[in-house]
C-alpha cells in the first residue's frame, strides 16, 4: 500500500475492529444477563443493563485499535503468524485492562461485571483475529490472482532506480511492481508517455538526482497532462504545477504532483455511495429492464445486451454494458457513415443514425439503454457520476496529451456533459473542457448536484437522441 491509501486502509481496519469490540461486548453482557446460571448467579438483574457499561464501552471501543497499532498488529499481515499476533493481541489488552483498572481505583468508576470483561477477552479477540485471517485471505488470493501489486513506471537515472527499488523492497513496499523503468539519460519523454498509454498506470515514480533538471520537469508535464500523478523522490525540485504535496513511500519523502483527485476519505465515500445508489436504482428500475429485453427481444434479432470495449481509469479498458439499440451489423456500418460524423476529434456521433431500429430509438431517447452501465458502476468500473467512457479505439486517437487527463477519473453515467445539453455539443475540445472542468473541482456536493440535474435532464429528454 502507498501512502494516503496505506493510511486509509488503516483507519478501515481500525473501525472495522471496533465494531467488532462493541459486538463482541454487546454479547457478552447479554450471555451474562440472560444466563447468570451458567455463572453460578441466579435472577435475570443480578447485573446491570447494557447502558450502564457505557463508561466501559467509552474506553475499550476506541482505544484498543490504536493501542493494537502502536503494537504492530496491522503491520505486515501476509508475514505474521498467529502467534504473533496473539503477542500484540495480549500486550495491547494488557494495556487497556491497566487504564480500566486505573479508573477503578482513581475515579471510584464502578467494575459492574468482572465476568463481562472476562468473556470480552476470548470472544473479541476471537472476532479480532478471525477477521485479520480473513484480510490475509483476502489478499492471498489478490496476490495469486496478480491482483494486488500496484504497477508503476520508474523514471530516472539508471543508478537512482535500482537502489530506489531496493529501499521499497527492505522496507516492505511488495505491493509496488515496476513495469517499466525509463532512462531519462538515454530515452526521450515520448517513450514515457507511450508507457503511460500501454500499461495505464496511476503513478509515475522519479529517482532522478543526477537527470538534467528540463528533462525531468518535461517528463512530469507529461504526467500531468495525462492525469497520472508524479512522485518525486528529491526535496530540491520546484515547480508550479498545481497541487504538489508531501508523502511518504518506504520511509522516505516524495514530492508529489497530483492533477487529479487523490485518495481521501471523500473517495472512499464516493465509491461506497457509488455501489449502494446502483444497486438502489437497479431494483427501483426493474419493470424498465424487463420492459427492455422484451422490446428488444421482439424488434430486433440478437442479443439484448450490447458490449462494448471502453477506456476506464488512466484509460485501462474494461467492457461496458448497455441495452442494444442498434442491428448486428453495427460496427461494419460505421466505416461508411463516417462523412456525417458530428462531433469534432476522435469522437463518433451522428443524428439520426440509420442502424438504430426503431424500438432502439424509443431506449436511447429516454436514456433507457443506459441502465445496464449500473452493472459497471456495482462492479466498480464505473462511477454514477464522472467523465463518459469512449471505446478504446476512440482513446487511442486521442492526440493532445492533456486532453488525456480526462481518463484520470473512474468514468461515470453522467457528467456535466450529460446535463449541459450533450447534442448541443460538437466539439470534442469543449467536451473535454467540461469533463476537466469537473475533476478540478470535484466534490461529494458537485456528484450529488449533478445527479439532481440529471433526472429532470432524462425526464425531460434534453440531449437524448
Amino acid at each position: 500500500m502507498l501512502g494516503r491509501k496505506q493510511e486509509i486502509n488503516l483507519q478501515i481496519n481500525q473501525i472495522l475492529d471496533s465494531c467488532l469490540i462493541a459486538l463482541a461486548f454487546w454479547l457478552c453482557h447479554s450471555l451474562r444477563f440472560y444466563n447468570p446460571e451458567l455463572f453460578g448467579a441466579t435472577g435475570e438483574g443480578n447485573i446491570p443493563p447494557f447502558g450502564d457499561f457505557f463508561w466501559l464501552m467509552a474506553i475499550i471501543v476506541p482505544f484498543t485499535p490504536v493501542i493494537l497499532e502502536m503494537h504492530g498488529y496491522y503491520s505486515h499481515v501476509l508475514q505474521k503468524t498467529v502467534w504473533r499476533s496473539i503477542r500484540q493481541l495480549v500486550r495491547a489488552l494488557l494495556v487497556v485492562a491497566v487504564v480500566i483498572g486505573g479508573c477503578v481505583v482513581f475515579f471510584k468508576w464502578g467494575a459492574q461485571s468482572r465476568v463481562v470483561l472476562a468473556l470480552l477477552v476470548p470472544v473479541g479477540g476471537g472476532f479480532l483475529l478471525a477477521k485479520e485471517a480473513l484480510v490475509r485471505r483476502y489478499i492471498r488470493r489478490k496476490v495469486v490472482a496478480e491482483r494486488w501489486h500496484e504497477e508503476v513506471i520508474f523514471v530516472g537515472g539508471v543508478g537512482e532506480m535500482a537502489r530506489l527499488a531496493d529501499q521499497f523492497d527492505r522496507a516492505g513496499e511488495s505491493s509496488i511492481r515496476a513495469v517499466d523503468m525509463i532512462d531519462l539519460a538515454k530515452r526521450p519523454v515520448g517513450d514515457l508517455i507511450a508507457a503511460l498509454h500501454q500499461h495505464s498506470v496511476e503513478r509515475v515514480i522519479f529517482a532522478a538526482g543526477h537527470i538534467h533538471f528540463e528533462k525531468v520537469q518535461e517528463a512530469i508535464s507529461a504526467c500531468e497532462a495525462e492525469g497520472v500523478e508524479a512522485w518525486l523522490s528529491t526535496d530540491f525540485f520546484e515547480t508550479s504545477i498545481a497541487r504538489p504535496n508531501m508523502d511518504v513511500l518506504g520511509g522516505r519523502i516524495m514530492m508529489v504532483f497530483r492533477s487529479a483527485p487523490d485518495a481521501s476519505w471523500a473517495m472512499v465515500l464516493k465509491s461506497m455511495l457509488d455501489r449502494v445508489g446502483a444497486l438502489v436504482i437497479i431494483l427501483l428500475t426493474l419493470p424498465l429492464w424487463i420492459f427492455a429485453w422484451a422490446g428488444i427481444r421482439l424488434n430486433s434479432p440478437g442479443p439484448v445486451l450490447f458490449k462494448q470495449k471502453r477506456g476506464g481509469k488512466n484509460g485501462a479498458p474494461f467492457v461496458m454494458y448497455k441495452f442494444r439499440t442498434m442491428g448486428l451489423d453495427a460496427e461494419e456500418l460505421k466505416g461508411a457513415l463516417q462523412a456525417e460524423n458530428q462531433m469534432s476529434g476522435p469522437v463518433f456521433k451522428v443524428d439520426n443514425d440509420p442502424r438504430v431500429f426503431k424500438f432502439g430509438d424509443f431506449l436511447r431517447r429516454r436514456s433507457i439503454d443506459e441502465l445496464p452501465q449500473l452493472l459497471n458502476v456495482v462492479l466498480g468500473q464505473m462511477s454514477l457520476v464522472g467523465p463518459r467512457p469512449l471505446p478504446t479505439d476512440e482513446v487511442a486517437r486521442i492526440e493532445r496529451t492533456s486532453q488525456r487527463r480526462r481518463l484520470s477519473m473512474r468514468p461515470g453515467l453522467t457528467c456535466i456533459w450529460q446535463i449541459s445539453g450533450r447534442n448541443s455539443i460538437t466539439s470534442f475540445d469543449e467536451w473535454v473542457e467540461l469533463d476537466l472542468k469537473y475533476i478540478d473541482n470535484w466534490s461529494i456536493w458537485l456528484d450529488i448536484k449533478i445527479l439532481l440535474l440529471t433526472l429532470p435532464a432524462v425526464l425531460l429528454r434534453r440531449g437524448a437522441k
